[in-house]
């Protein structure tokens, strides 16, 4: 018997590190794996809304989410039992875990993970494969063809992860869009041929001035209706933009006739599930072929992921972690728990 250890949002704004009861390793149903949690990351927007309670943090209107929550869907570990019908992995493989939670042991369907196949791709890197599956998503979404140009509105982690993913794809010239400065700069670093602030005067203009008129594809990250109509300002006629960010409260108006049906732009849904379950095709991958094509790029020294770690905690200082995810607009875009410290 195992102890479980997990970090629960017992009510708002309030973390905690708790005792949630016991685990035989020996006896695990039939297709599932036991995976022992060496880093957890946290996506802090969605964590964030989940956090502080907000009603819109599904996008099925009836849906009830009470407390107490657990989070923490981007992971990765040690398999350490599996159950007898599973195939897929055996004990002692790395893994990097998908929709598990921050646990230290994630007991899971053997089809929520993914082996790190390559001995260069770190615990820490693994970790983020999931989060990283929802940029490369909607970079497929956009169909996205080599040298065409790409925008990314929003530089928290998933803008940042499609910034990286962009530049591997083929993207030229990828343009960044964020206001803070920081982030701007940090970008630059990451891949990005040019950094602007959409709150400058003449915005639009300067994006216009490097793409020949417009640009061809964008990522849409920040969930704000202003952020999608500047992208809007932005596109050249027969663009495509994948609306990536969760655009829970935005009542934001945008001129749908000038701005998208004149000029014939193509908005797509990039939602993590609107994907399929089973098999891949092209624009449409399923969790895992999306994760593996994220590892193999960050082994083969394509996609830098270790350069968006900016802070490594202990699960036991959640309380301490997520108070200033709810209050700091400034919270650093690539935070994990070690499970080691746990």
């Amino acid at each position: 018997m195992v102890q479980l250890k997990q970090i629960v949002f017992t009510k708002p704004y309030t973390a905690e590190f708790l005792n949630v009861g016991e685990i035989n390793l020996s006896k695990i149903e039939e297709k599932s794996v036991a995976v022992k949690t060496v880093v957890s990351t946290i996506s802090a927007g969605t964590e964030r809304a989940n956090l502080i309670g907000d009603e819109a943090v599904s996008i099925d209107k009836t849906a009830k989410s009470p407390f107490p929550r657990a989070l923490g869907y981007s992971s990765a570990g040690e398999v350490v039992a599996v159950g007898p019908a599973v195939t897929k992995v055996k004990v002692g493989d790395r893994v990097a875990v998908y929709w598990g939670k921050h646990i230290n042991y994630n007991v899971l369907s053997e089809n929520n993970v993914v082996k790190i196949e390559s001995e260069k791709v770190s615990y820490a890197e693994a970790a983020l494969a999931q989060i990283s599956s929802f940029s490369l998503a909607a970079i497929r979404k956009v169909r996205l063809e080599l040298g065409e140009s790409m925008l990314v509105m929003g530089l928290g982690i998933l803008g940042q992860l499609a910034v990286m993913l962009a530049r591997a794809a083929g993207a030229y010239p990828v343009i960044a869009c964020d206001p803070v400065a920081e982030r701007r700069e940090e970008v630059l670093k990451n891949g990005a041929d040019y950094a602007f602030d959409p709150f400058e005067k003449h915005f639009a203009e300067q994006v216009k001035a490097v793409t020949g008129g417009g640009v061809k594809t964008a990522i849409e990250v920040t969930g704000v209706g202003q952020g999608l109509d500047e992208t809007l300002d932005c596109m050249a006629r027969l663009g495509r933009v994948a609306l990536l960010g969760c655009t829970r409260n935005s009542h934001f108006c945008i001129d749908y006739y000038r701005k998208v049906h004149g000029p014939g732009i193509t908005l797509v849904g990039a939602h993590t599930n609107a994907r399929p379950s089973v098999e891949s095709y092209p624009s449409y991958f399923t969790h895992a072929d999306d994760m593996k094509s994220v590892l193999n790029l960050c082994g083969g020294g394509r996609l830098p992921l270790k350069n968006l770690i900016k802070e490594t905690d202990s699960p036991k200082d959640c309380q301490k972690i997520y108070t200033r995810l709810a209050n700091d607009r400034n919270f650093p875009i690539g935070v994990q728990f070690d499970w080691s410290k746990e």
